[in-house]
């Protein structure tokens, strides 16, 4: 039986060549592996066994033996018929050193482009490229699922890392909305519009979510080196840059419509934390409810600018202030002491005992601010009077009273047209008058 099987393909292979030759190779008698192959080569499946392999002795099999070689060496073998390979400027080594052999099978495999792999490609890249990088907490969607084709080609690129498109061109070619919202956005962040999104996230797999290389807000401070000082230098710093997903809690990461690529309008960002009393432990004020109903608002919160007296990162005054406010009750005005409040609002309205043009608070050209405030033995705050936020009384005056221990001190005031006057619990009702000033030295 053997001796008529070899007779056979000795027939076959002395005879005549092409698909003759092909059919005898994967006969159930010879090559019987290569006719199993799910996908194979096209000469193998065209019955071209001589376009790659060329017989060198008249008999074959030859117990011992080689009687066909393979026509060419190297990538030579390859490129006669794969002639647009290694073209580019950037060359897969394997493809550069000729290796084709250590991803493809030469005669077929079990997945396409002949390949002993399905559609994850994982375990044939990790056979070289080391798996711990594409392996961390968190995975980008095509290396999970090891389509590493959808963004590497295989043999040659134009495009450095082998990729098959520039870097953002090929990011944004899957997050179509991404790109689409951005093109229409007022502000782009800087190292979005100019720079690679490998600046910031990781192509492959990383530490931190969104592929970030570094947490927040330490990714944020390699850019802001100011901000990242201002940080540590200060007493105090805001949670929510620290806190949860750090400053993109405030600050949108890639392109916004509004200033300091901020999520939303200024007031309404702040509001989405201090507009509430389920946030903090103890709960931050609910400042939306001290606005809610208002007749007025204190100028920089009527036009949205919570940064006009907070900073929003950090500062070395209580409450993030931009500038020194006493805390307590009672605080005789000094210079320095009410930094925040005369960035806006004029110096001479503490300073001149008597004028007739830096406050309309004043009975004749008696400067009741300074009255008030400039006593050096009571000197009263500002939030005596007045609230910080907003008030349904005239000029900020504090109509539900002020907080003084356990006692809330109303001061029932009620404006003239030359003048006013009040009766709060602190003193007996007065009355001033611009123009006709009250003499209470003759009372």
């Amino acid at each position: 039986m053997k001796t008529t099987v070899l007779f056979l393909c000795l027939l076959t292979v002395l005879g005549a060549p092409g698909r003759a030759l092909a059919e005898s190779c994967i006969s159930t008698a010879c090559h019987t592996q290569i006719s199993g192959l799910k996908y194979r080569h096209a000469p193998v499946e065209g019955g071209e066994c001589s376009t790659c392999h060329v017989q060198q002795g008249k008999e074959h099999p030859v117990k011992g033996g080689k009687t066909f070689k393979i026509a060419g060496g190297g990538k030579e073998i390859c490129v006669g018929c794969h002639s647009g390979i290694a073209k580019q400027k950037v060359v897969h080594p394997p493809v550069n050193e000729g290796d084709c052999l250590s991803c493809h099978k030469p005669h077929g495999g079990s997945g396409r482009y002949l390949l002993d792999v399905g559609p994850d490609l994982g375990a044939l890249c990790y056979s070289c490229h080391d798996q711990a990088p594409y392996t961390k907490k968190y995975v980008h969607g095509p290396v999970a699922e090891g389509t590493c084709l959808a963004c590497h080609s295989p043999h040659d690129s134009a495009n450095k890392f082998l990729l098959k498109d520039g870097m953002k061109e090929l990011c944004l070619g899957c997050h179509e909305d991404f790109a689409k919202e951005m093109k229409m956005a007022k502000r782009v962040h800087s190292p979005v519009k100019d720079k690679p999104c490998t600046s910031c996230h990781d192509p492959h797999s990383g530490d931190y979510r969104y592929l970030l290389k570094e947490k927040m807000p330490d990714l944020c401070m390699g850019c802001h080196k100011d901000l990242d000082q201002r940080l540590k230098a200060s007493k105090g710093t805001h949670k929510p840059v620290l806190e949860g997903k750090g400053c993109s809690n405030c600050h949108s990461t890639h392109f916004s419509k509004e200033k300091g690529l901020l999520i939303g309008e200024q007031k309404e960002v702040c509001l989405g934390c201090h507009g509430s009393d389920k946030v903090g432990n103890p709960a931050l004020k609910n400042i939306a409810q001290e606005l809610s109903g208002k007749k007025q608002q204190h100028g920089p919160i009527a036009k949205g600018r919570c940064d006009g007296c907070h900073d929003p990162h950090a500062s070395n005054y209580g409450r993030l202030l931009t500038g020194a406010y006493p805390d307590g009750f009672y605080a005789a005005y000094r210079d320095g002491a009410y930094g925040l409040c005369l960035k806006c609002h004029d110096k001479n309205l503490l300073t001149f005992k008597e004028t007739t043009m830096y406050t309309k608070f004043r009975n004749g050209d008696s400067n009741l601010h300074f009255v008030h405030v400039a006593d050096r033995s009571k000197g009263r705050t500002c939030r005596t009077c007045h609230e910080i936020h907003a008030s349904s009384g005239d000029a900020l005056v504090a109509t539900e009273g002020t907080r003084f221990g356990k006692w809330k001190v109303q001061t029932r005031f009620k404006k003239t047209a030359t003048g006013g006057g009040c009766a709060p619990g602190c003193h007996k009702p007065y009355q001033y008058d611009r123009q006709k000033p009250i003499d209470y030295t003759a009372k």
